[in-house]
């Protein structure tokens, strides 16, 4: 691959990537949604926009929906699902198409956003009608749902059964049985909470209480492993029954920070650990500033976490009794840094938000939207939005074309014999190729996802480019199942932003 090509291209992306002239650290307002809502969805769609799915106010699920521009920064309404959702999932997937399932008043329905299109259609029944679930999408394209409440006993709730949701029959299936007490569906608690998190082995952590478990899609089975826990004001640690609206994000280093959440009769936590898949085991780090649940957790491309907003309380001791209690909504964020392992404060945001949603778009920014502005969820719901700027500007994934543009043929390469996977020389399902890209994390243990027609590949190699500094290769079997042609389309997904789309010809 001629280099200087390779600079052409990461000068015209650079150029056409929105440049904002926000202040680093800090937050600003940004265009309201037409619609005050909470409990809504926030999916990043492969063209830069966000998708902005149902969601509460005033006690009612709503079937709108509203698309962010981060150009224009305005929302604009987006069509009608086919069912008012809340509590719901949104995924998308390697097509570009996105996932959205159950939710309270259809908590059994699913349905498709097709971006090309602007509609929605139908697609299929969950085995399992929940909501308040997860929904994760799987190394080989598929979706895997777990969690939630699928219904309610004189003991506690029902949780939901492991499902997977497969886009190239458009049926969900049973994904087997949860390992240990949950397999038995009857959670004696007062309320369940879980987070699932995609691990860079394709495994799958489904933290949850009393012990954390990791799904593996080959042999579709759970396994348990370590347990979350939360240290009290004594520093006596130790695991609650459940844990809810605690957030879960993977690393660059591969480990999963575990932060807040809640408990009834405990109250919220300012607690975090990390878990490691080597040793499947939960272990503290620093402690953020605030104790919050219902808050967001984002990843920056930098690798650290920003985590806003969310309910809080305040804690005293008077020397013969001590307690706490909810002190509200709060506005308060502040930023994790993995390799220190500390909490620092942040700018505050415009407004205190809680059940919102939070959107790295691709050119850095966070886009926070919604969400309750007060306690009462219901009726405190809001249609603002603002937008953080993270101190360390950064841009989505890059591939590389032969015209130095960033589209058409791609210089990608049969990793054999080094020649371009081109009409004269097409690829061919299950061999191995090879590229170079820009916009991944250096040393980062992350994988990237590469979308080949529609369908994710299995990335076989990724890392530092030899002779290309800040450049890396990643190299990928063709899956099979491809309709040929001379100009099959490739993306590439690293940390929820999606790349340029360029071609391969596909025998």
């Amino acid at each position: 691959m001629n280099e200087a090509k390779l600079i052409r291209t990461v000068a015209f992306l650079v150029c056409v990537s929105p440049v904002s002239a926000q202040s680093p650290g800090t937050f600003i307002a940004t265009g309201s949604m037409a619609t005050a809502r909470l409990f809504h969805t926030a999916t990043l769609l492969i063209d830069g926009r966000v998708l902005i799915t149902g969601g509460g106010y005033a006690g009612s699920p709503l079937a709108t929906t509203e698309i962010y521009d981060p150009v224009t920064r305005a929302f604009t309404p987006a069509g009608v699902m086919t069912a008012a959702r809340t509590g719901h999932t949104a995924t998308l997937l390697p097509d570009g198409r996105v996932l959205i399932v159950g939710g309270d008043s259809s908590m059994g329905s699913a349905e498709l956003y097709d971006p090309s299109k602007g509609n929605f259609t139908a697609a299929g029944s969950l085995l399992m009608a929940r909501t308040g679930f997860n929904a994760t999408l799987l190394a080989n394209g598929k979706v895997l749902i777990t969690g939630g409440v699928a219904g309610q006993t004189q003991y506690g709730y029902v949780i939901g059964d492991p499902e997977v949701y497969d886009p190239s029959t458009g049926v969900f299936t049973a994904a087997g049985a949860y390992a240990g007490s949950l397999a038995s569906l009857d959670i004696n608690v007062f309320g369940f909470g879980s987070t699932s998190t995609l691990l860079p082995n394709g495994t799958v952590l489904f933290a949850s209480e009393p012990t954390a478990q990791v799904y593996d899609p080959v042999s579709g089975a759970f396994h348990l492993s370590g347990a979350m826990f939360f240290t009290n004001g004594s520093g006596t640690s130790y695991s609650p029954d459940y844990i809810a609206d605690r957030t879960a994000n993977l690393l660059l280093s591969g480990k999963v920070l575990a932060a807040g959440g809640e408990q009834e009769d405990i109250g919220r936590f300012n607690d975090a650990q990390l878990y490691d898949p080597a040793t499947g085991v939960f272990v503290p780090t620093g402690s953020m500033a605030k104790a919050r649940s219902a808050h967001t957790a984002t990843v920056l491309p930098d690798g650290g976490v920003l985590v806003a907003g969310g309910e809080s309380q305040t804690c005293y001791s008077n020397g013969t009794s001590e307690g706490c209690f909810y002190s509200g909504t709060t506005s308060s964020a502040e930023v994790y840094d993995p390799v220190k392992g500390v909490f620092t404060d942040a700018d505050n945001m415009t407004a205190p938000r809680e059940f919102h949603t939070a959107t790295l778009l691709n050119n850095g920014d966070i886009l926070l939207a919604g969400g309750a502005a007060t306690e009462n969820a219901d009726y405190g719901a809001t249609a603002s939005a603002e937008l953080y700027h993270p101190p360390s500007p950064s841009y989505p994934p890059t591939l590389f074309s032969i015209t130095g543009d960033g589209t058409g043929q791609g210089a990608i390469w049969h990793a054999t014999t080094g020649q371009l996977a081109s009409p004269q020389s097409p690829a061919s399902a299950g061999e191995i190729l090879s590229m170079y890209v820009s916009g991944l994390a250096e040393g980062g243990a992350i994988p990237p996802q590469v979308a080949v027609g529609g369908r994710l590949t299995e990335t076989l190699f990724f890392g530092d480019a030899p002779g290309y500094p800040g450049y890396y290769q990643v190299n990928f079997s063709l899956p099979g199942s491809l309709t040929p042609g001379p100009s099959v389309p490739v993306r590439l997904n690293y940390l929820s932003r999606t790349s340029n789309e360029i071609t391969i010809a596909v025998q």
